[in-house]
């Protein structure tokens, strides 16, 4: 499995609205922070989230959050 590719080096912060996302954990998207089917064979698979009402969300771009789909403060470590 290949490692995930940093896509930003700060959160993306965005006012979501209720329903189903898929966060793109290889870093490879063109769609960030959503996948777009780059991860192909990486063996990376994105990571469905469920936002069950409207919300300011703190998306991990640096992929490397131990709270994944969220900013945890790991690109501060990059």
């Amino acid at each position: 499995m290949e490692k995930p590719i940093i896509a930003g080096k700060a959160p993306k912060v965005m006012k979501m609205e209720p329903g189903k996302y898929f966060w793109c954990a290889c870093g490879k998207s063109s769609k960030q922070p959503f996948c777009d089917g780059s991860h192909g064979t990486s063996g990376i698979t994105p990571v469905k989230v469920e936002i069950s009402e409207p919300k300011e969300v703190y998306w991990c771009m640096c992929k490397q959050s131990k709270n994944k789909p969220f900013c945890d403060g790991s690109h501060q470590k990059l």
